[in-house]
């Protein structure tokens, strides 16, 4: 048998594969470092603590209770308490900074001298990081505070713009608004006030595709005035009511973008459509 038919030998799937996995793990729980290793790491961490009690007693002898001479006892992160039930801080209260002398300030995250503000290591830290927790206490409150203002603040503003009601007592009357009439027969170009003579002609209907393609064919890249687009049909004033009202649902669409420009219509391709 030649090495190619043993590697098709070896890579069958009728090659029954051994439980290597079952074998590593028999091999791994028999281990007598690994069935031991809870038990070693308990007695480390044991040690650890009997070495922080031991260090802390050496660097409170030195020291005693401000308030009534007593000895102290560590109870937390640079904490110590005294029978008397005086709680400080004993970094602040009794180490100095080497480098000045003076008295050290207790910040977010570590200790620093008062004079020249270099960060000083504190005696009374065994191996923790110090963590000011009334002060991000105190900050999360102020953080909270600051959105609930702002949210109340935000509400206000909504309630406040909020128009008022509007009843209709009566049919809206068009001639009530002085120059409401003749601004409108401006919009549109027309002088007479005469509204009798508005009125469609339902034998030509109103094709609001062929508008839209006719608008979108006179629309380059930059904007283009209302007035500047060509009239579709023969009747200026329809045509131009035609228009705009197929711009507003263009608008709509999203397929341009209408802004007022004092008595003009600025009109502009939305950029989706322009590249479409």
């Amino acid at each position: 048998m030649g090495p190619w038919e043993v590697a098709q030998l070896k890579l069958s799937p009728k090659t029954p594969m051994p439980e290597k996995s079952n074998v590593d793990l028999d091999l791994f729980t028999h281990n007598p470092l690994v069935r031991e290793i809870k038990a070693i790491l308990d007695q480390i961490g044991a040690f650890k603590e009997r070495a922080k009690m031991f260090y802390f007693e050496v660097v409170l002898s030195a020291v005693r209770c401000p308030s009534c001479s007593g000895r102290l006892k560590m109870t937390g992160q640079s904490e110590c308490t005294c029978s008397c039930g005086n709680i400080l801080d004993p970094t602040v209260e009794f180490q100095k900074s080497a480098c000045c002398g003076a008295k050290l300030i207790r910040k977010t995250f570590h200790y620093s001298c008062s004079r020249c503000k270099k960060v000083v290591p504190s005696r009374f830290l065994f191996d923790e990081k110090l963590f000011d927790g009334e002060y991000f206490r105190v900050m999360m409150q102020e953080s909270r505070r600051r959105s609930q203002r702002k949210k109340e603040e935000i509400r206000r503003l909504l309630v406040e713009s909020r128009s008022g009601a509007l009843p209709l007592l009566e049919d809206p009357n068009l001639e009530s608004i002085p120059g409401l009439l003749d601004d409108l027969d401006g919009f549109i170009n027309d002088g007479s006030n005469e509204m009798t003579g508005f009125y469609f002609d339902l034998e030509q209907p109103f094709e609001m595709d062929k508008y839209r393609e006719h608008i979108l064919s006179n629309l380059g890249w930059n904007s283009t005035q209302f007035s500047d687009i060509d009239p579709f049909m023969d009747d200026y004033r329809k045509d131009r009511i035609w228009r705009f009202v197929t711009l507003i649902f263009m608008q709509h669409e999203r397929e341009v973008d209408i802004e007022q420009n004092g008595n003009e219509l600025l009109i502009q391709r939305y950029y989706n459509e322009a590249h479409a």
